[in-house]
């Protein structure tokens, strides 16, 4: 073996580790690979055997790769179109892909991510980095050239945003599939007071369509969801369960294309949060044969 297959191999061990660190900070699935990658291209072309620590120096190299990815998309952001549902990750209903549990360690679920989005690029590395990860305020002072006082600060600020906005949701899984099922069955029928009564009065609802106009929305309250889910139960649309982020969702399909992914999030066996992805051109990017096998 030579030195750089012996290089690769040592890469390869922490690449799990890395694009989890990179997906909880960026939201983004490919943007996520990118980061990584561009933690290879570094490693290949430095002395490896100078680096003591080859796990604490790739994180800080995706975190930092992460970080001027989110400091980029804050200056060329323009007004947004609606609301912006990160990448999902989808499995079958019976269990989560080994290659996705690393990415779904500590519930990740799309509702934390939107949270997420509304954090600092400094904020959200000192939370993600320090709550997420364990990595010390000394080692996030150093990637954001601040005072480790200040990196306790941001990551502080961060976790308040996010206990403050997403609650825990219910971790029964078979609960949740039981209310996300009641809620389809309640729009199938056209039944307005049944789907009134499996959502919380205060949920909220996110639709990302991307550039399609009129779809991107964000709506609030279980009567004004209701009549929305009723609109849309009018839609010739196959739906198929899954876990989107480790919890109980469902994809659209039309004429066997995809149409949208919803995630649900249940809190005191009611639906308190809907995050929709129908986007035509990030849906196209993901990976929905394991909905097949």
């Amino acid at each position: 073996m030579n030195d750089r297959q012996w290089l690769a191999e040592r890469f390869e061990e922490h690449r799990s580790h890395l694009r989890a660190v990179a997906y909880r900070m960026l939201g983004s699935l490919s943007e996520a690979d990118d980061a990584v990658q561009e933690a290879w291209l570094r490693l290949s072309r430095s002395d490896a055997a100078e680096i003591e620590n080859l796990g604490g120096w790739l994180t800080t190299v995706v975190a930092r790769v992460s970080l001027n990815v989110l400091r980029s998309r804050r200056t060329r952001r323009e007004e947004p179109l609606g609301p912006h549902v990160p990448d999902p990750i989808i499995d079958r209903t019976d269990g989560t892909d080994p290659e996705h549990e690393a990415l779904l360690a500590d519930s990740v679920g799309l509702a934390l991510l939107v949270v997420l989005e509304t954090l600092t690029p400094a904020e959200r590395l000192a939370f993600v980095l320090h709550d997420m990860f364990s990595v010390s305020f000394g080692d996030i002072a150093r990637m954001l050239e601040r005072s480790p006082e200040a990196a306790r600060q941001l990551a502080s600020r961060g976790r308040r945003r996010v206990s403050g906005a997403a609650p825990p949701p219910d971790t029964d899984l078979d609960r949740q599939r039981e209310v996300v099922e009641a809620f389809y069955a309640a729009a199938r029928r056209g039944d307005f007071d049944a789907l009134v009564a499996v959502l919380d009065p205060d949920v909220v609802l996110r639709a990302d369509a991307g550039a399609v106009p009129g779809l991107s929305r964000e709506v609030r309250g279980a009567e004004t969801v209701a009549s929305q889910a009723l609109m849309f139960s009018r839609l010739d649309l196959d739906l198929h369960p899954a876990l989107v982020n480790g919890a109980a969702g469902v994809v659209a399909t039309r004429d066997g294309e995809p149409f949208s992914v919803m995630a649900c999030t249940v809190r005191g066996s009611r639906i308190a949060e809907m995050d929709i992805l129908a986007d035509p051109e990030r849906l196209k990017s993901l990976d929905l044969t394991v909905l097949e096998s």
